[in-house]
């Protein structure tokens, strides 16, 4: 509870006074009446820890005072035979350390009488057209008492950019959920090494790390796995994972779990039978080079796009040096040619979301790396076949990436026990 009441006093300080509403998400079905398994929204939990369905928060600030009220699924013994325990507002209250909690069925009419002579909503507004509706109503039926003497709110306030300031600097307590995902990853993406090998179906490997999460205590993966073989590992978004593992590829993965909401965010790239091949090596180490830059451009007082100008300049080297590009390396960098090889950007913050909230620039200019941000470093090499690559080069795709806490001093990998050069890698596979 401590850290989720720190961080709406914090919220507090940080608005202007007025009314605050954060909703969670509600379950979504899948087919008939079976729901997909449910997430909260990340900035509703950030800032309650309660994660079930179809409750919102609020927040009352007033000058010298500040009100936390809870709205939830009331308690209903016949559907917690069905469904599981739900705390209702009254348990809730108590164990989240709320001021006072009211069953959700009441939401419409106590926040007509909550905003009441209030200046100002705080909510995420154009996020979801039918929060906007209601949020609406609530607001006309302020105004439709306004000749018994009581004012409306005249201001609403996209909350989303506030929060994710926050969200952007990691606390002591998200801190221990972000490493241990990070252990629990390392250790699955190591399995998946040790486990592949050709013959086996891209899904087989994928099932491989999806039950190393569970083993470990991961009940939820943070996004969909990549398990890219051969020449899908030059798709940058490839997700149907059903391809043979041929002899001789290059398997990407690129996969992540969840502990608490906090994800953790690996990719790694290995042969199938355990042994690079010249053109494969090559193109690895060129990608492990421009990782160790983009490593080493994660400190205080850089720019967030330090790290990726560090990687592209080592990347587009590595490019002229095998002949895929011509020309000097400033005017290839200038012209973007490299980008027929690489084509993302190198890396994102991470916290609860794996693509974390948070401004990536200030006032149209980068934002400078601060303490306690939390991001990935994610450069990588792909050559489709084209006229200008050689045949030996054709359908390698290679993508390494960890994640990172920028420190007071540095920075820390939070993933770095990892397998990640061609000896530690060829050497797993081996055992």
């Amino acid at each position: 509870m401590q850290p989720f009441v720190a961080r709406r006093s914090t919220l507090s300080t940080r608005l202007a006074a007025g009314v605050l509403v954060v909703p969670n998400t509600t379950e979504i079905i899948r087919n008939a009446d079976t729901t997909y398994p449910f997430r909260y929204d990340s900035s509703f939990y950030y800032l309650t820890g309660f994660n079930e369905p179809d409750a919102v928060f609020v927040q009352i600030n007033q000058a010298g005072s500040t009100q936390n009220i809870l709205f939830c699924r009331p308690k209903d013994l016949e559907r917690e035979i069905w469904d599981g325990h739900r705390y209702g507002p009254e348990e809730a209250c108590k164990a989240f350390g709320f001021d006072a909690a009211y069953s959700i069925e009441e939401l419409d009419n106590k926040m007509i009488e909550l905003l009441q002579n209030q200046p100002r909503i705080h909510t995420t507004f154009g996020h979801n057209p039918t929060w906007d509706s209601q949020v609406s109503r609530w607001v006309n039926g302020v105004r439709a008492k306004v000749r018994s003497g009581v004012t409306a709110p005249n201001e609403i306030h996209d909350v989303r950019g506030t929060i994710a300031e926050m969200r952007l600097f990691k606390d002591k307590f998200e801190l221990v959920h972000l490493r241990k995902a990070g252990l629990i990853n390392s250790a699955a993406h190591a399995r998946a090494m040790r486990f592949a090998r050709p013959g086996q179906m891209e899904y087989e490997v994928e099932a491989e790390i999806l039950h190393d999460y569970y083993r470990q205590g991961s009940r939820f993966p943070a996004y969909s796995s990549i398990v890219a073989a051969g020449a899908n590992a030059t798709c940058l978004h490839y997700g149907e994972n059903n391809k043979p593992l041929q002899d001789g590829d290059l398997i990407l993965i690129d996969a992540g779990c969840e502990i608490e909401g906090y994800a953790s965010d690996i990719t790694r790239t290995f042969p199938v039978n355990g042994k690079y091949s010249g053109p494969q090596k090559d193109v690895y180490e060129i990608t492990l080079a421009a990782q160790y830059a983009a490593l080493d451009a994660c400190r205080v007082g850089q720019s967030w796009n330090a790290p990726h100008e560090a990687a592209v300049r080592v990347l587009t080297q590595g490019m002229l040096d095998l002949g895929l590009l011509q020309g000097s390396l400033d005017g290839a960098i200038e012209s973007l040619s490299y980008k027929q090889f690489y084509m993302h950007n190198t890396g994102h913050w991470m916290g609860l979301d794996v693509h974390d909230a948070g401004a990536y620039k200030i006032q149209g200019e980068w934002r400078k790396l601060e303490a306690g941000m939390v991001m990935t470093v994610e450069p990588g090499f792909y050559i489709r076949p084209a006229a200008n690559v050689p045949t030996h080069f054709e359908n390698i795709g290679v993508r390494i990436e960890d994640d990172v806490l920028i420190t007071p001093n540095g920075m820390e990998n939070l993933t770095e026990s990892c397998p990640k050069t061609v000896a530690e890698i060829e050497a797993v596979m081996a055992r």
